[in-house]
């Protein structure tokens, strides 16, 4: 049955693809950005030096919201089929497993990244809240499935990921009084009390991501005025002056004081953060590689234009504290690293080649798409098909198929797959 598999799929071999951009205005303008330069080789439709949009995301995979459609010979790009369309036609490519797991359907979505300011502050729901966000609010969270992802920085790149630790946070209302005030003030309407009584993180957090926006003015200019007058007789830390980069971003946002809330991350190209599901997070500046459950649902609550749902957010978070960990890859072989988090749908391969060297994917049970970002070469299908590679360039492979890639000029690409522990 398997061999029957292969021999029908080599005759869709290799799958170009067409893929789609997103243009959120936290991205980055024209030939300032990756997603920018890698969207105009995709697809042959964009001069970005002319170009004052800004370039967010690039998606690659079958979510509706932002679709790859399968690149034909004779056809129009008005008449290419999405993959998600083409995969319905011919499942078989998913791998047996795959399908049992999550039907006929690609289980993770492929992104590029390019941050120029913060994204909101916000969490992906699990599996049941996301069934219910989808099942009450269809407009808004736009299917029902949960989002765990991760990042893998091609420049270096910074986030908020994680509530700090219990003693970072207890430290918060020593360094922060404006967070401290707001807080005592609060327990003292409530308690007739002018301390904090305890450490209660779901609490606070809650409290100062609910507080009206004349209370929380009030906050970020008096903590903009006092560290102001700070640095001009000390240096201030790292964490202080994101907070006041973020203000002029967001002026006045909550998001301002609740980052102090947060792990300030800051990533090295080829290190990876990855976010499980109810984790609060926000991706600050740089690029990356992005990959995920294929889903679509954030709720928000900071630092962004877009709709807040403070109750939803406050309420579904962990609120497990502690730094992230930082994934720097397994080496596979000289010249490919994989990053594989936590969670069944997605792994990611980094693969850099020198000009003449090759390199081996065996076939495995799952699909997998690969991107270009730098560089030419070849990519040979089960020592048969023959594909030119080279930069922007996406490929779809089917499940048990084997992929040899050799360099002509220096290259770079990364593969996501469904997590190899899975297959």
């Amino acid at each position: 049955m398997e061999k029957e598999l292969v021999s029908d799929m080599k005759k869709h071999l290799p799958l170009k693809l067409r893929c789609s951009v997103q243009h959120y205005d936290w991205g980055k303008i024209g030939q300032q950005s990756e997603v920018a330069r890698l969207f105009s080789l995709n697809s042959g439709l964009l001069d970005i030096e002319a170009d004052n949009k800004p370039y967010a995301e690039l998606w690659m995979g079958t979510h509706e919201s932002g679709p790859s459609f399968v690149v034909e010979n004779g056809k129009t790009d008005s008449e290419y089929l999405t993959l998600n369309s083409w995969i319905s036609e011919n499942p078989s490519v998913l791998g047996d497993k795959v399908v049992k797991e999550w039907g006929n359907n690609l289980p993770f979505l492929f992104k590029v990244l390019s941050v120029a300011k913060a994204l909101s502050i916000q969490a992906h729901p699990d599996k049941e809240l996301a069934r219910a966000l989808h099942a009450s609010h269809p407009n808004l969270y736009k299917d029902d499935n949960h989002k765990p992802e991760m990042a893998l920085a091609l420049t270096k790149f910074e986030a908020l990921c994680g509530f700090v630790s219990l003693k970072e946070f207890k430290d918060v209302f020593s360094s922060v009084p404006e967070i401290a005030e707001f807080v005592g003030n609060v327990d003292a309407d409530q308690n007739g009390e002018e301390k904090v009584k305890d450490f209660d993180l779901k609490s606070i957090f809650t409290q100062l991501m609910s507080a009206d926006k004349y209370a929380v003015a009030e906050m970020v200019n008096k903590l903009k005025t006092r560290l102001t007058l700070e640095r001009k007789v000390r240096q201030l830390t790292d964490k202080e002056e994101m907070v006041l980069q973020l203000d002029k971003q967001y002026p006045n946002d909550v998001g301002v004081i609740s980052a102090f809330f947060f792990n300030y991350v800051k990533l090295n190209p080829g290190e990876a953060l990855y976010l499980a599901a109810n984790e609060p997070h926000a991706y600050l500046s740089g690029e990356c590689i992005e990959c995920m459950a294929t889903s679509d649902n954030v709720v928000r609550a900071g630092l962004t234009p877009k709709l807040r749902d403070v109750p939803t957010l406050s309420s579904m978070l962990t609120y497990k504290q502690g730094f992230p960990k930082i994934l720097q890859g397994i080496t596979l072989d000289p010249y490919t690293k994989r990053y594989s988090p936590p969670f069944d749908e997605f792994e990611v391969d980094c693969c850099v080649l020198p000009q003449g060297a090759s390199t081996l994917f065996p076939a495995v049970s799952g699909p997998s798409i690969v991107l270009v970002t730098c560089g030419e070469g070849t990519m040979q299908i089960d020592n048969s098909t023959k594909e030119e590679v080279r930069e922007g360039g996406v490929f779809f492979v089917p499940a048990y198929t084997e992929i040899s890639i050799t360099c002509i000029s220096d290259l770079r690409l990364y593969r996501a797959g469904v997590n190899s522990r899975f297959l």
